[in-house]
């Protein structure tokens, strides 16, 4: 097991507790919130968030349109609180993702949001009262406080909630089954040995990270983590994007992290990879054979792994993942 040394690997171990005490108490929560959707019939969702949080929206689009074949679109904040305009979101059902809930432009985006009739609901880790005032759901993470400036079990809870919030709104009992158990799945993956070497990390100055669908969606997080805590300049395509253009970035050296989800985009991905390594990619692999967990699932399990790999790295290369250098944790926007 990681030894926990550092702020961030303690948060970053604390996920299991944090997923089962979240699937605990907010389970009569997402049954009122299922009933409430399922009743509003919102024609498309529309997701707010900055940073990590955003990140889970994108991790969003994908569970939501495959799951519930709704179209969801991500907000620009600024479009409300710099260009002062105002959106028809009157059957839009809006999701809200923060860890603080306290920057003006996400809080102006669901003021916006709900003045046009939409239905707001917003995760959220810390007490943010102005945010709760303004939404009609309001869904804590129970990740409890999260003081290294890298998120980590944040993210993870906010998955967590999305998965929840879609499981009940689809009555899928496998799916809640799943859930169930995904404490004791985190713990197993916090156990296992690193999977991304820390001396491969050190002697990166830029990779890309290439992801198919749901392993897109958690992509640029995890080229978000390597820059933040790592240092190195990491970019993330869905790996059918980077064949139309970026594969040029092939004509130097250049190294790739390669997000294996077993869902319906593996073969496809595959190909892709397959592709880089001809011409020359090395391709460090984030992901191993889940056989027998969802595959919905396996990107928490591919990002709580990474997470404490990046950690050890980080103590590797001598660097602080708890404090990295211009960065704070709350960011505040306009």
């Amino acid at each position: 097991m990681t030894t926990a040394q550092t702020r961030m690997a303690l948060e970053a171990s604390e996920t299991p507790a944090v997923v089962r005490r979240q699937l605990q108490s907010n389970q009569a929560q997402y049954q009122r919130l299922a009933q409430q959707i399922q009743q509003f019939q919102p024609e498309f969702v529309y997701m707010i968030g900055r940073g990590t949080s955003d990140h889970a929206g994108v991790f969003a689009k994908y569970l939501i349109e495959t799951e519930l074949g709704l179209p969801v679109c991500h907000a620009a904040p600024s479009v409300n609180s710099v260009f002062g305009k105002q959106l028809n979101l009157k059957r839009a059902l809006v999701i809200v993702i923060s860890q603080s809930g306290k920057s003006p432009d996400i809080v102006a985006q669901t003021e916006m949001a709900k003045r046009a009739g939409a239905l707001c609901v917003a995760l959220v880790n810390d007490t943010a009262p102005k945010l709760e005032a303004l939404v009609d759901f309001f869904v804590p993470l129970h990740a409890g406080p999260e003081l290294a400036v890298a998120a980590t079990k944040s993210y993870l809870a906010s998955l967590t909630a999305l998965l929840s919030i879609v499981a009940y709104v689809n009555t899928d009992s496998h799916l809640l089954d799943a859930l169930a158990l995904l404490p004791q799945r985190l713990e197993q993956t916090i156990a296992r040995p690193p999977q991304l070497p820390a001396q491969e990390v050190a002697a990166l100055e830029r990779c890309v990270v290439l992801g198919r669908g749901f392993g897109y969606a958690i992509a640029r997080e995890v080229a978000l983590k390597m820059k933040e805590v790592c240092r190195v300049q990491a970019e993330a395509f869905s790996s059918a994007e980077f064949l139309h253009g970026p594969i040029s970035l092939l004509n130097r050296a250049l190294t790739v992290l390669d997000i294996k989800i077993p869902d319906a985009s593996a073969s496809f991905h595959q190909q892709q990879i397959d592709e880089v390594k001809q011409r020359g990619a090395a391709v460090l692999e984030l992901g191993w054979d889940i056989a027998d967990i969802p595959p919905l699932l396996a990107p928490l399990l591919i990002m709580q792994r990474f997470y404490l790999d990046i950690e050890l790295a980080a103590a590797f290369m001598g660097l602080d993942p708890d404090k990295p250098q211009g960065l704070k944790k709350v960011t505040e926007t306009v």
